[in-house]
């Protein structure tokens, strides 16, 4: 009877014992993962606490975001992969231009933040500098540079006005373009390519000196984004006949597109002849150009009040000589065959005599 009472109370024990241990067991486990949900918990507000970033570069001092998301905008322009904003910021009282990029249309984060960092440090007198860069929370990301007044090069071209006839302009503007763009091919450690240069990306100040935007433009945007903005480039007139993709654009197309806004500046005419009166008429103006040469129009390539001084100009205008060679150089950055075209330090050297 003894070793009966003690063989039951050994194995109530055990079981007692084994109940504690599993109690105590699913007691830790539940705390285990209750802190586990805590940490991811704090993880999510952290990320969203430090999910707001701003960049600041060379020429920008006390930018805040606040600065940024609080100034009143005017929608500009709007594209399938940003809008443009002509922005006041109010503390500082200086206009900037803002450019939201929508995030479906950008680059992978690590892609975006090295050529970020690269574009920030770009500093040219013929270029418009990246001031800042804000990224939000939900992916968003806003560039921000100067707001350039009174306005783009198109525009310039074809209000009408006296200015955009002289040669002292259209030279000066032009030597001015050349020399910004040299400083992308040639000026840095990385060479960059334009990829969407057009009169539209060229800003003037009132002194008519030019600033190139929108350099690298392409390398922030995924590839789908950047071959829409291909597109509504070569829409435009500005493509090279080789480029099929974006991602394909080298020193030679960037030529390209300069010669077709060298034959704008001169001639005051619209790169794509989108209502030919005609249905020989060419559609491109490098071809329009070509043809007036061969059909001995030579009136055709240039405004006739280029070689008009008016009255109490200091400077004299341009002669024929200076013209034809200011086209040829134009015609040969159109080049239908890439290795034809000039480099960029041939288009400044012969600007260079153009201009003496």
């Amino acid at each position: 009877m003894l070793k009966l009472v003690l063989g039951l109370t050994s194995t109530v024990f055990f079981i007692v014992l084994v109940l504690i241990l599993v109690f105590f067991w699913h007691k830790r486990r539940a705390k285990h993962g209750q802190n586990d949900m805590e940490s991811i918990g704090e993880k999510q507000r952290d990320e969203e606490t430090q999910g707001e970033d701003l960049l600041t570069f060379q020429g920008v001092q006390d930018l805040t975001i606040a600065d940024i998301l609080d100034a009143p905008g005017e929608v500009i322009g709007k594209s399938n992969y940003g809008t443009l904003y002509k922005a006041l910021l109010q503390r500082s009282n200086s206009v900037r231009l803002l450019r939201f990029l929508r995030p479906a249309s950008t680059a992978r984060v690590k892609e975006f933040g090295d050529v970020i960092q690269f574009l920030g440090c770009i500093r040219h007198p013929n270029l418009v500098p990246l001031l800042g860069f804000y990224a939000g929370p939900r992916g968003e990301k806003l560039l921000v540079n100067p707001f350039c007044r009174p306005g783009n090069l198109a525009q310039f071209i074809r209000d009408g006005n006296a200015d955009s006839h002289k040669w002292i302009n259209i030279y000066n503007i032009s030597i001015g373009i050349a020399k910004g763009l040299d400083h992308l091919h040639t000026g840095l450690q990385k060479p960059i390519i334009h990829g969407n240069l057009k009169t539209k990306n060229i800003f003037l100040d009132r002194n008519h000196q030019p600033y190139i935007s929108d350099f690298g433009f392409h390398l922030l945007l995924n590839p789908t984004a950047g071959q829409e903005m291909f597109e509504a480039s070569a829409a435009q007139g500005y493509k090279a006949p080789e480029l099929i993709k974006m991602k394909d654009a080298c020193e030679e197309t960037d030529i390209y597109s300069l010669g077709v806004i060298l034959l704008e500046i001169l001639s005051g005419k619209e790169p794509i002849n989108e209502n030919p009166t005609t249905p020989d008429e060419d559609f491109d103006l490098p071809t329009s150009l070509r043809n007036a040469v061969l059909d001995h129009r030579i009136t055709d390539l240039y405004h006739p009040d280029i070689l008009q001084s008016n009255v109490g100009d200091a400077e004299s205008p341009a002669t024929e000589e200076q013209i034809l060679k200011f086209f040829q150089l134009a015609m040969a950055c159109c080049s239908p065959a890439p290795s034809l075209r000039p480099n960029i330090k041939q288009v400044l050297v012969k600007l260079e005599e153009i201009g003496k």
